[in-house]
């Protein structure tokens, strides 16, 4: 198990380079295995997660390699339907493979997906719209067996009673290669379906509507190779904003997606940091000491503030002057970071999906236990900016979704190291 030792206090400044998006590449990656041919995938992000991926898609039968922030995925004879119970439980986002798989095979078998523990993540809606397109559906043992019995899913329409991310992207993926129209009212409408649909069209596929409540998919017999460009990763730059935030100081962002960021941004500012954005780039200072967000800042599906961004903001926050409230609607889990925070000086009292945030002026290193991805990322944040230094272990969440985190951390100026 791996460290990283934090010596807070230091101001960040520089430049930082967007990594490709994790919630793109991983949904992008299952659609893949519907082409038959060869994808090339690039701004592909070097994460742990990433690896997960590409063995579930060898153990298929697909060849991915993964080179230099490059996927090259063939998919050209795939040759099994099965992912075995060690490769779902990596990661949570493995469930989507089910959608891709059923649709280029008619049938499927997986398990309960691992990752994170932030409470259920039902997939009964997954399960549900896959039912509706055809597929016969059992669960013996804690496997699911998916089977269509004429080996093609058929349009359907389908309404979500929540807009869920992973629910809308298995919809997609299976219903590609469908017989006859999908339509998906009250679909996820986050900025990853956008990019997921932009590489299924980029092989062939027939959407309309992503990025809307409505997405309308037409069914095409067979997909073709491209290559395509996945888009940068708006919570990573999240994190880094929430990190200069912290600490002071003033970076770039460089390779950010604008538009996609806005809804963190447009919080951020009301902590008094300066906040400027052109040409794929945002540009943060802080002046002074952080103020408290008046707005109870509530966590919503797109385009409301992100859940994945709680955390990190959270921890930027715990030494504003004055009194931020957060609330957490999208999972039952999301403040278990709040323990470790609290253990560094901060003042937070959680109350069902409430937590209360009281700025204290300053925290203190400590030792403290990665909980998550987006929790781990957290205390790191709250670690540079505590005085004293910091033991950080379990960071084998943050290599889930953050490429060489120490690296740009210590390129602007923070102290961390990896042991």
């Amino acid at each position: 198990m791996q460290d990283f030792i934090i010596t807070g206090g230091n101001r960040l400044s520089g430049e930082i380079t967007l990594q490709g998006s994790k919630n793109s590449t991983l949904p992008i990656m299952a659609g893949a295995f519907l082409v038959n041919g060869k994808c090339t995938l690039l701004n592909c992000p070097k994460l742990t997660d990433v690896y997960s991926a590409s063995r579930i898609l060898n153990c298929l039968g697909s060849i991915c390699r993964l080179k230099n922030n490059c996927a090259e995925i063939d998919s050209t004879a795939v040759s099994d339907s099965v992912i075995p119970e060690n490769l779902m439980r990596e990661m949570r986002s493995s469930i989507m493979f089910m959608g891709a798989i059923l649709g280029r095979m008619g049938e499927c078998t997986v398990s309960i997906p691992g990752g994170c523990e932030l409470g259920p993540r039902p997939i009964d809606m997954h399960l549900t719209a896959l039912s509706k397109m055809g597929a016969e559906i059992t669960d013996r043992h804690g496997k699911i067996f998916c089977k269509i019995p004429d080996g093609r899913a058929r349009g359907a329409r389908i309404s979500l009673s929540f807009p869920s991310v992973g629910a809308t992207e298995n919809i997609i993926l299976c219903a590609v290669l469908a017989d006859g129209e999908t339509v998906i009212n009250n679909a996820a409408r986050e900025p990853e379906i956008c990019d997921l649909c932009g590489f299924l069209r980029s092989c062939g596929a027939k959407i309309k509507g992503d990025g809307e409540s409505r997405i309308i998919i037409e069914g095409v017999r067979e997909l073709h190779s491209c290559e395509y460009t996945v888009m940068p990763d708006r919570i990573a730059g999240a994190t880094y904003l929430s990190m200069t935030a912290a600490t002071g100081g003033e970076i770039i962002l460089k390779n950010a997606c604008i538009a996609e960021t806005e809804p963190f941004i447009s919080v951020l500012e009301q902590t008094g940091c300066r906040i400027y954005s052109a040409d794929n780039r945002i540009y943060i200072r802080r002046i002074g000491r952080l103020k408290s967000v008046k707005d109870r800042i509530r966590t919503m599906p797109h385009p409301g503030f992100p859940t994945d961004a709680q955390a990190v903001l959270m921890a930027a926050l715990v030494t504003a002057d004055g009194t931020s409230v957060f609330e957490e609607n999208i999972f039952d889990c999301r403040y278990r970071h709040t323990d470790a925070l609290i253990k560094m000086g901060a003042d937070i009292q959680v109350m069902g999906k409430a937590a209360v945030i009281r700025g204290v002026p300053r925290l203190h290193g400590a030792e403290i236990e990665a909980t998550d991805l987006r929790g781990g990322a957290a205390m790191a944040v709250a670690a540079l900016a505590a005085e004293g230094i910091t033991k950080l272990s379990c960071i084998s969440h943050i290599d889930r979704g953050y490429e060489n985190f120490e690296k740009i951390i210590s390129a602007v100026g923070g102290k961390i190291r990896r042991e």
